[in-house]
């Protein structure tokens, strides 16, 4: 018989059990912990070192575990005996999705370095600003990477290791080679690490100024990681009789990028730590996410909604075997329900999923997945979770009460310990172990998450609050609509007023007038769309997959 969602979470996390939890104190704050979680991040790598099994799919190349194991070796020993990494120092990745960037990621970590994520789409300007904030000591980067990082390399004189450089040649001044500085078959260097010691960068991405350095320690990464497991045993405990697995071995698809803390931490950690297949993709192509799936067998897709849409609307859907999937979802940005439903109806074993995390939560929250989700299709999930408190604040800080809305505060092990080189903004966002997530929901009388919008997206029109994914997901409910972005803008006597921008489907049609009546149908008439722009371009979206309001709002309406 099923378990609901508490006593799953007690069944899993009791003494003797994997998930046991107990009490660690962090700065003097007590947080729940898993009693078994590795102490460093390096322990989660190691545990891989002679698997034979297929870890990595790379277009048509295949890793084994003990493969990716031994490049870690030689590039942990080139970073410390070449390039004198030391315990603290800052080493960047910068390059898409490929084997080495894995590689990098563990063997910088492995050695005491901050392994730091540069955005792959940054440009030089933004790419100078992080290089120098992090004050890195060395770059591990790709061809067109260096082609934007090698100027303020060169002036911050931070040597570049590339990778895969077969089209960058002659190579400029500070580049070396991969292969010519990793020598195989040398052991991994010994460096004593301990679970508070720091182990990552991953710069925020904000649609405002320059990202903030959010900074993890050992610790809450390794707590993230079993915290996504034992996400899974609940669903596994809750799961009905009647309802069958997918029968195949857990196989991840990584559709989003390293960089971003959803690409790095629950998937590629996940899958490394586990010892899950991970296919990696090229670039995201819904018709070759399609072929990946059906030819690997692939069980669990996540990545931003949009994503999910794309494989509904692919014209040639039906013709993939899509059986092997059980989890189809992700997070990023809010779903549409009438995609949550399409979801639950187009996969013969798959259900829909969500989760709601941050950078600064190393991606970790509240889950929202099958019946639950299916019930709930505007909710993130129940709480509070395994290891994460949550609270509804108000402008004040005093904690509100059912479905009253606030400002979301998290409480959680796996929270980053703060932003690199920024004092203040670390104390404005962390305050005595809470995290300000700086978003607008409200939490009902089941415990369920909804989350209303960010905080500073909310549009106040003549004294009323106007939550944007409220009005996006009506929008959403038209079948000519196939992305659709709301937010606030300037207005002299209201304040602000609702605009809207708009993608119609292929073969689509519909008036501003018929759009505001299919709104006002379904929502308060405050809330409908006053300014509104359609476009037959894909609407612009940060690496997290939310839209980029400002750019909206500049282009259309200013």
């Amino acid at each position: 018989m099923a378990l609901d969602f508490n006593a799953a979470i007690s069944a899993i996390s009791g003494p003797g059990s994997v998930f046991e939890l107990n009490e660690t104190e962090v700065d003097g704050v007590n947080f729940r912990t898993f009693a078994n979680a590795p102490a460093t991040v390096r322990d989660l790598f190691t545990s891989a070192r002679d698997l034979d099994d297929v870890f990595l799919v790379y277009e048509d190349e295949e890793w084994t575990y003990a493969r990716v194991m031994a490049e870690v070796d030689a590039l942990g020993y080139a970073l410390v005996h070449q390039y004198g990494i030391k315990k603290g120092d800052r080493v960047g990745i910068a390059m898409r999705n490929l084997p080495e960037w894995i590689v990098s990621f563990a063997a910088i970590i492995s050695v005491g370095g901050i392994s730091v994520s540069l955005n792959a789409w940054w440009t030089e300007d933004e790419n100078e600003y992080a290089i120098n904030d992090a004050g890195l000591s060395l770059l591990i980067a790709d061809t067109e990477r260096i082609s934007r990082a090698h100027g303020p390399c060169e002036r911050s004189g931070t040597p570049i290791l590339g990778v895969r450089l077969d089209a960058l040649q002659p190579l400029p001044p500070h580049v070396r080679q991969w292969n010519d500085v990793i020598v195989r078959g040398v052991p991994l260097p010994e460096v004593e690490l301990s679970a508070d010691d720091d182990a990552t960068i991953l710069y925020t991405s904000g649609t405002t100024g320059f990202p903030k350095g959010a900074v993890s320690s050992h610790r809450a990464i390794v707590n993230a990681i079993m915290a996504f497991a034992s996400n899974a045993a609940v669903t596994a405990l809750r799961r009905s009789s009647a309802e069958e697995g997918g029968g195949n071995a857990p196989c991840f698809i990584l559709i989003v990028p390293l960089f971003h803390v959803t690409g790095c931490i629950p998937v590629m950690m996940s899958a490394f730590t586990w010892h899950f297949k991970l296919v990696m993709m090229y670039r995201w192509e819904p018709e070759r996410a399609l072929q990946l799936i059906e030819r690997h067998k692939v069980t669990t897709f996540v990545g931003v909604p949009t994503q999910s849409w794309d494989l509904l609307e692919n014209a040639n859907f039906s013709k993939y075997d899509t059986s092997s999937l059980t989890s189809i979802g992700g997070g990023g940005a809010p779903a549409p329900p009438k995609l949550v439903a399409r979801v639950e109806s187009s996969f013969s074993k798959g259900r829909p999923s969500i989760g709601y995390g941050m950078t600064e939560t190393n991606a970790y929250g509240p889950g929202n997945f099958g019946d639950d989700y299916v019930s709930h299709p505007t909710s993130t999930g129940r709480t509070p979770t395994i290891l994460m408190d949550f609270e509804i604040r108000d402008d004040e800080g005093h904690v509100l009460g059912v479905n009253e809305r606030g400002e979301i505060w998290m409480k959680c092990a796996t929270l980053i310990r703060g932003y690199w080189n920024k004092p203040e903004a670390t104390a404005e966002t962390l305050q005595k172990g809470w995290l300000r997530s700086g978003d607008l929901g409200r939490i009902d009388e089941d415990g369920f998450l909804y989350i209303e919008d960010r905080a500073k997206d909310m549009i106040l029109r003549a004294g009323e609050n106007v939550y944007s994914a409220e009005v996006e997901a009506a929008i959403y409910e038209h079948p000519a609509v196939y992305e659709a972005a709301v937010f606030g803008v300037p207005h002299e006597r209201l304040g602000e007023e609702v605009a809207c921008v708009i993608m119609l489907r292929e073969g689509g049609s519909i008036t501003e007038d018929e759009l505001r009546n299919h709104v006002a149908e379904r929502i308060a008439s405050f809330k409908v769309p006053t300014r509104v722009a359609f476009t037959s371009e894909p609407l612009p979206r940060n690496p997290a997959g939310k839209f980029l309001k400002r750019d909206l709002r500049t282009k259309y309406f200013v």
